[in-house]
């Protein structure tokens, strides 16, 4: 899909943000589960594997990658939909953002700025200092699926809604680097509504604006 660019005003507020929060830790996360209510955030950056950079992984200019044992798989097609396609697109771009936090150590990277604003931002930052504050990160994979997309007659804002299998998803201790693995059960499985809205002068962009979560989700297992 065609990628824009993040308008000028935001990417130096992000740019400014990154700049601020130098020399953090490395990691951060429990047991996956970005859990759940409403809540938000604003700027990404790339998913990443070690030594090089894919072009997807700076979707709007703003890098959403992520260390190489951390992966975030997006099994969903994409709706016909043009905005609804670009603000799915994004609503993953939110969930790189939360954990390229977690693995940055800080609420204020440049990703979490970019793709989300309100309750959504607040959610995100909610998510990523916890998993600071408890010394923790995330390793393995985690899996989000059958997502549904709904728009608002307006067009501004759209909801993402989707399932989220964590069974193969664990904290990790930043220190020790000890993966705290747990016993699968319905416990690993989400469901997710995030409402996302357009940026008023962007190209494209979306930004996570509430996130509602069901956990323990019988329908996702």
């Amino acid at each position: 899909m065609k990628r824009r660019t993040v308008p000028a005003a935001l990417a130096a507020a992000a740019a400014l943000l990154l700049t601020a929060c130098g020399g953090e830790d490395d990691k951060s996360s429990d047991n996956d589960k970005i859990a759940g209510a409403d809540q938000g955030a604003r700027t990404p950056k790339e998913s990443a594997e070690p030594s090089a950079t894919r072009a997807e992984d700076k979707p709007d200019g703003v890098d959403v990658s992520l260390p190489a044992d951390m992966n975030l798989v997006f099994d969903w097609d994409e709706p016909k939909n043009k905005n609804e396609a670009a603000a799915m697109d994004d609503a993953a771009n939110y969930v790189r953002a939360i954990y390229r936090g977690v693995d940055k150590r800080t609420s204020k990277d440049a990703a979490v700025s970019a793709y989300a604003t309100g309750e959504g931002l607040h959610y995100a930052k909610t998510q990523i200092d916890s998993r600071v504050d408890g010394g923790w990160t995330a390793t393995g994979t985690r899996r989000h699926y059958q997502a549904t997309t709904r728009s608002a007659p307006n067009g501004n804002s759209v909801e993402i809604a989707f399932c989220v299998d964590s069974s193969k998803f664990y904290g990790k201790e930043v220190k020790t680097g000890k993966v705290l693995k747990s016993k699968p059960s319905i416990a690993d499985f989400d469901y997710f509504k995030i409402v996302m809205v357009k940026f008023p002068t962007g190209e494209g962009l979306w930004q996570a604006s509430k996130v509602f979560v069901e956990t323990k989700a019988e329908k996702c297992r």
